[in-house]
């Protein structure tokens, strides 16, 4: 949470208005409470949601808008009653820094699902205030929303675990796609879809890169270790996949059909859809006549969500980052829509603000 102030003690880039352009500001972080940790943030990635709310394609955007929620970075103050956490631990704080904590989710560690959570910028939390995000010097937030960081594991590559890594690990679990020899389609490879992949390989399956691009065939199966790559647009690339895949994890971020990629699905297999098309065109047969599922999924509770950072550091996964300066934000935020990153930014937030 933060006071509304053109000065104060955290420094930020923020954007004023809906033309999404991100300049510096400063601002006022509450004092640490008794359950709070507060955190140097020395690393912040960048996700599509920093697009979507500086420039307010939703209608909501509350300015000055100071965005980011893949948030990495060291403690520097705990409040009497912070129990897991210490001084000097290395954390990460996510898309959300508060729920009820008292709800049938927030009991089953299900919190992103809170009727009553709150984002960790553009939020209104529970004094009223808004919250801003990780585009900026320190945050303090209750320790139920920061997650440890396993010492070794490099700052820079935990941060953009802290939504493109959750978003895909959650539904993955959900739907037991851990079975070793088993096979997996990841649609886009973007932030999310390279993740899919490298959490694919980690468990064993047998994963094909569906695209819309020749050119991501080389960094597929070079870079990243996919066993096949697909064109969605090529009709008997994708009619020699049909019926072969045990599970879909879609990551394409604009409209686009559902049935031929159901179709790629066997007998009971499930397609998790990560992104907000503007809508959703299914023929039953598809689901019905294979007995196929089609489920939606967003980030993950605080249980998975430290899970997911722990099988991280132990496999030796690492998302793979371009590394920016602060004041390259508003070139990189059309980079990303642009679909111009490999495979996400991360802002280097210790040395942007010396």
């Amino acid at each position: 949470m933060a006071a509304e102030c053109g000065n104060g003690n955290c420094d930020a880039w923020a954007a004023r208005d809906p033309s999404g352009v991100l300049s510096p500001y400063k601002f006022n972080r509450r004092a640490v409470q008794s359950d709070d940790v507060s955190l140097r943030i020395t690393h912040c990635g960048v996700c599509y949601a920093d697009v979507a709310w500086t420039r307010n394609i939703l209608n909501n955007s509350m300015y000055p808008l100071v965005p980011g929620h893949e948030i990495a970075g060291v403690v520097t103050e705990v409040g009497p009653d912070v129990k897991r956490i210490e001084v000097g631990d290395h954390v990460g704080v996510g898309t959300y820094v508060n729920s009820c904590q008292d709800c049938e989710n927030c009991n089953s560690s299900l919190e992103n699902y809170c009727s009553k959570g709150v984002f960790t910028f553009n939020g209104v939390d529970t004094d009223g205030t808004v919250t801003k995000g990780g585009y900026s010097t320190h945050i303090v937030v209750h320790e139920r929303y920061c997650f440890k960081i396993p010492d070794g594991y490099p700052l820079e590559k935990a941060a953009p675990l802290l939504c493109a890594g959750i978003t895909v690990y959650t539904p993955m679990m959900r739907h037991n796609m851990n079975q070793p020899g088993k096979s997996l389609g990841v649609i886009g490879l973007g932030g999310l879809g390279h993740m899919a992949v490298k959490f694919g390989k980690a468990f064993g399956l047998k994963v094909t890169v569906i695209s819309t691009s020749e050119t991501k065939r080389k960094e597929a199966i070079d870079l990243l270790g996919a066993d096949n790559f697909m064109v969605s647009s090529d009709e008997n690339q994708m009619e020699s996949l049909k019926s072969s895949l045990h599970f879909i994890i879609d990551t394409a971020s604009g409209d686009h059909p559902f049935d031929p990629y159901l179709s790629l699905l066997k007998v009971g297999g499930v397609m998790a859809l990560l992104s907000f098309p503007s809508e959703i065109k299914v023929h039953p047969a598809n689901l019905n006549l294979g007995g196929r599922s089609l489920s939606g999924s967003v980030t993950g509770g605080t249980k998975d969500t430290q899970e997911m950072i722990n099988f991280c550091a132990a496999n030796k996964i690492y998302p793979d980052i371009e590394m920016i300066k602060i004041d390259y934000i508003n070139e990189a935020l059309q980079r990303l829509v642009d679909r111009d990153v490999r495979f996400r930014f991360v802002i280097d937030i210790e040395n942007s603000f010396k």
